[in-house]
């Protein structure tokens, strides 16, 4: 369960943020929620595919770390191996809340950084500070704070992108079953992609729109992501017993 409260100087002037990756921490996730602007990164380490929510039926674009439920094969008992780490993993223990404001605003017009004191990279002993002796905030505190503006950001300009992409009837079912070295089957399932076909088929104007709107490239780096499947499939066969 998570306990989200406004982070406020007072209240939490001795809190501190445990910075390393690992499974206590909340990191063995099997996929993790990505933005465009953020494609160029998350392609060179991770597969990203589109996610349908069973509820309402909305589409988002997630980074893959595994196979299975709660299976992240970039989490090792060193910590997380990749040169990079997407922001919605990177965000925790902050959330940007809503309230409303004291002369009547709107809660959704009113931002506020949220932290989440449950979590269990949060306590008083040790890891980040958040605000200095002075009261100050810390450089982490004003790192992650850019990096929950940017997620803010992302979030409208996934809306947008989905839109562009289901508009121009550019996604299509994924299923890939995989053969390990032990024979053992294992399967990405659920997932949409992007229709390269469909892509190749686009009339001049449409494809200098989505440049222009600077979708064409998270296109194209979404389908060079499909490269690093290869590197799904390395880490999960390095798990396997060596054999005699």
């Amino acid at each position: 369960m998570s306990n989200y409260v406004i982070l406020t100087k007072s209240a939490h002037k001795d809190t501190k943020v445990i910075l390393d990756r690992g499974e206590a921490y909340g990191d063995k996730v099997k996929v993790a929620l990505t933005f465009p602007q953020e494609f160029r990164n998350i392609q060179s380490c991770y597969p990203i595919f589109f996610v349908k929510d069973g509820e309402t039926g909305q589409f988002y674009p997630a980074a893959i770390f595994g196979f299975e439920e709660n299976e992240n094969l970039f989490l090792t008992d060193q910590g997380w191996d990749a040169t990079y780490i997407p922001m919605m993993i990177r965000r925790h223990p902050f959330l940007i809340g809503f309230q409303p404001g004291p002369n009547g605003e709107k809660a959704e017009d009113n931002p506020v950084v949220s932290i989440d004191m449950d979590n269990p990279r949060v306590n008083s002993e040790k890891g980040e500070a958040l605000f200095t002796e002075e009261g100050n905030q810390t450089p982490y505190l004003e790192g992650s704070i850019a990096g929950l503006e940017t997620i803010h950001a992302g979030h409208e300009h996934n809306r947008v992108f989905l839109e562009a992409l289901l508009a121009n009837d550019l996604l299509e079912p994924f299923t890939l079953e995989i053969t390990l070295n032990d024979g053992s089957n294992n399967q990405l399932l659920g997932y949409y992609t992007i229709n390269e076909d469909k892509i190749r088929d686009l009339d001049g104007d449409t494809l200098s729109r989505l440049s222009k709107e600077g979708y064409l490239q998270a296109i194209y780096m979404q389908i060079a992501s499909f490269a690093r499947i290869r590197t799904l499939i390395d880490k999960k066969n390095a798990l396997l017993p060596k054999s005699q």
